[in-house]
């Protein structure tokens, strides 16, 4: 039988040098903290399921600003092998609330994030390089 990853994806929502997350209300990682995101529905395309996803948990529309990566590691999701596509989003409107799957949903200051579920410290990270190295210098 062919197996294949799962497909998932994550939205980078910045402002002020701070990241939105959300707080995890289940399993895995229930009650840390982690990008807004999830899996992708069949015939669904990835850039619409992130919007879908961050305004189901966030409360927020966005646009995506620009494709940040692609995170494969086959042990990043102790539910299996999941592949995330993950994208810079901006905010466009909406009032942040916590919804669907999140227990709260805040910004963190870079310099103060807490623990953070999967692979998102890297995600993050990779978010800030890219942003200091002047690919997003507009924002």
């Amino acid at each position: 039988m062919h197996r294949s990853p799962r497909l998932t994806v994550d939205g980078v929502v910045l402002e002020d040098d701070a990241v939105l997350l959300v707080k995890r209300k289940y399993e895995p990682f229930q009650g840390t903290w982690a990008l807004p995101g999830g899996f992708v529905e069949y015939g669904e395309r990835t850039e619409d399921a992130v919007i879908r996803e961050v305004f189901e948990e966030t409360g927020l529309k966005t646009n995506i600003r620009l494709l940040l990566g692609v995170y494969s590691d086959p042990n990043r999701d102790p539910r299996g092998h999941t592949v995330s596509v993950v994208y810079l989003l901006q905010r466009v409107s909406g009032a942040l609330s916590a919804g669907d799957d999140a227990q709260s949903a805040k910004y963190f200051k870079r310099d103060e994030l807490p623990a953070l579920a999967f692979d998102h410290a890297v995600i993050i990270k990779d978010a800030f390089e890219r942003i200091s190295h002047g690919v997003l210098s507009e924002m």
